[in-house]
């Protein structure tokens, strides 16, 4: 199993770690790529657009060569996971889009970037999922908010009542940071879609 990480900005140092040891943890052999350019894609199990500015990484994407065989991808049924802004480009609509910026239009859920305001309100907070039992810690940073979950989507993890992680088919959108904490759940069950 080879994993990838979409590597043009963000958290991405902080995934490849949660990754290694999210495989680790369920026994399974395998690696996590560093992705910047298209030669990187041949080959992976699934892929992970991380938290960053949304707007750099769709740009970034294209530049490199990425974006359309991402979308691509994604859309013949690769597992692709997409946190806080990763979740913006994988969406169908977005509030608050910056003027030409493209998104991946993978995700039946419409979105509005940094809902929750600017970095200094950031917050963390137990976030209850649908498969498993035990809160998870919610790292939110400048995080969008989850307008609507339509179509093929479904809600899979909720702050209060908030819709904040929702799964469709091969794809999984949060509005959080899960690489961020020390608890791998939500990777183990990503990786699970690339078993």
């Amino acid at each position: 199993m080879r994993i990838g990480v979409i590597g043009v900005q963000g958290a991405v140092a902080e995934h490849v770690e949660a990754l290694r040891r999210a495989l680790a943890n369920m026994g399974i052999h395998g690696g996590v790529a560093w992705i910047r350019r298209l030669d990187q894609l041949k080959d992976v199990s699934a892929l992970v657009i991380p938290g960053g500015e949304s707007t750099t990484i769709s740009k970034l994407m294209c530049k490199n060569g990425l974006f359309d065989e991402v979308k691509r991808l994604g859309g013949e049924g690769l597992p692709i996971m997409g946190t806080c802004a990763g979740l913006i480009v994988l969406a169908k609509r977005v509030v608050g889009a910056a003027s030409g910026q493209r998104f991946l239009e993978l995700l039946d859920v419409e979105v509005q970037r940094n809902a929750y305001g600017r970095q200094v309100d950031s917050f963390e907070a137990p976030i209850t999922l649908s498969f498993s039992p035990d809160p998870f810690p919610g790292i939110f940073i400048r995080a969008p908010r989850i307008l609507k979950v339509y179509g093929r989507a479904r809600p899979i993890a909720f702050y209060r009542e908030e819709v904040v992680g929702v799964e469709q088919d091969n794809l999984l959108g949060l509005t959080f940071h899960p690489e961020l904490s020390n608890d791998t759940r939500v990777h183990e069950y990503f990786i699970e879609k690339a078993k």
